[in-house]
């Protein structure tokens, strides 16, 4: 028997989707400043140092948002199993928060730089 979503994780789907969806549009918007950037002599490459940063922070943020689902479903694997329930980590239920909390961070990035990009221009 096939499982039916709830509203709530349809929800957090959609919105997991609108923030990954957005980052190429960033990306794009940021492009002109970077290629600027690189064909100027300025040794100091600010917004190509912001990106990098950006980037790696949310990847860090997120590997360690992964781990931290994935040690709280082990934590909760005996008493699971103790009171008749699947585990966790065996459903398949820990992988999906952990690829949630590891792709959330890259949304709120993207989200904060499209906003600083937008009150630029």
């Amino acid at each position: 028997m096939p499982i039916k979503p709830n509203a709530r994780s349809v929800r957090a789907a959609a919105a997991l989707t609108g923030n990954l969806m957005l980052a190429p549009a960033v990306i794009a918007m940021r492009m002109p400043m970077l290629t600027a950037e690189a064909n100027s002599s300025n040794p100091y490459r600010v917004e190509t140092t912001r990106a990098v940063t950006e980037k790696m922070s949310a990847m860090v943020e997120g590997a360690l948002a992964a781990q931290m689902a994935f040690a709280q479903a082990a934590i909760q694997f005996w008493p699971e199993v103790w009171s008749d329930r699947t585990p966790a980590l065996l459903s398949g239920v820990a992988a999906d928060r952990a690829m949630r909390a590891a792709l959330l961070p890259s949304g709120r990035a993207v989200k904060s730089n499209h906003r600083r990009l937008s009150r630029v221009k």
